[in-house]
């Protein structure tokens, strides 16, 4: 907790901050037969991708990046969070990893990802179940964690970044709806009191909302800083879905439809992930979420622009 807020003190004032709404990759490196971190940025670059998410302080990544203008969440790893509770260790490592790079375009410093603050080996969702999406509040165990946080981003005007997964939603529904989470399907899916809901994404996005109103977030924006779908290894896993997520994803996003809860808005939104990694812990389908395989060929055809 402490080392959130000292380095999202130190940090507010010194990110850039802009309109453009594109759709950004994350730039995930959990694997031993990827491109070098020059070939990666010129890939973005190749393809019109114009915001980059990464895990840790990359310093080639951090080089290739200079004078490009993709604009950069960068991520400070779990086990660095410890010991930036010091003020000198979170002074140093805002001056190494973001002041001296000062060509580089940085957006949004992500402090840790997927923290469960109750047991750090299980993945921490920051939503509930979104049915309906208005009921939507934070566990009890999670709340004396959280809530400090979203009112420092709200007193801030700083968004709240959410990994929003309906494809992990659909997992654990055990009356899942395939078209409900790939956007195909024909007509309202949930209706929460008059607000219609067609895809599983926005219901998860208006549910993590609603939790965090009620806990003075009312005002506080959302950036949906990992989404993605798996091509392989699972339940729902193919490359078909997959294309079928990803392409519908990016129109809905870039549009001006929002969600029911907050309507007339893109989303800013960032693809998980730019390549397929191989050597991800966990169930096979973290290997196969790749919109690039390796080789720097692509999975699906997809336009960023």
């Amino acid at each position: 907790m402490a080392s959130k807020l000292v380095l999202l003190g130190l940090l507010a004032n010194l990110l850039v901050y802009t309109d453009a709404q594109s759709v950004g990759v994350c730039n995930g490196r959990i694997g031993n037969n990827l491109p070098s971190e020059q070939d990666v940025v010129t890939l973005y670059r190749n393809n019109g991708i114009k915001k980059m998410r990464i895990y840790d302080p990359n310093q080639a990544t951090l080089r290739a990046l200079k004078g490009t203008n993709i604009e950069l969440i960068l991520g400070v790893p779990n086990d660095a969070l410890q010991s930036l509770t010091d003020q000198n260790a979170a002074n140093r490592w805002v001056r190494d990893n973001i002041q001296n790079y000062p060509d580089v375009r940085f957006k949004y410093v992500a402090v840790g990802n997927e923290v469960d603050p109750n047991n750090e080996s299980r993945r921490y969702v920051n939503f509930p179940h979104p049915t309906p999406p208005g009921k939507g509040a934070f566990r009890d165990n999670v709340r004396g964690f959280i809530e400090p946080i979203i009112k420092f981003l709200a007193q801030n005007n700083l968004p709240m970044l959410a990994n929003i997964y309906p494809y992990f939603g659909y997992l654990g529904d055990p009356n899942a709806n395939l078209r409900y989470a790939l956007f195909t399907a024909p007509g309202t899916v949930v209706n929460d009191n008059g607000r219609q809901y067609s895809n599983l994404f926005d219901a998860m996005l208006d549910a993590h909302y609603a939790a965090q109103a009620r806990l003075g977030g009312a005002n506080v924006n959302i950036v949906v800083s990992e989404t993605g779908w798996p091509s392989a290894g699972g339940r729902g896993a193919s490359i078909e879905n997959a294309r079928t997520y990803y392409s519908n994803l990016i129109q809905h996003v870039k549009g001006t439809t929002g969600t029911p809860t907050k309507p007339g808005r893109s989303i800013e939104t960032y693809l998980f992930a730019m390549f397929d990694e191989n050597r991800k812990d966990g169930a096979e389908t973290e290997k196969h979420f790749g919109i690039f395989y390796p080789n720097k060929q692509p999975k699906y055809r997809l336009s960023f622009n």
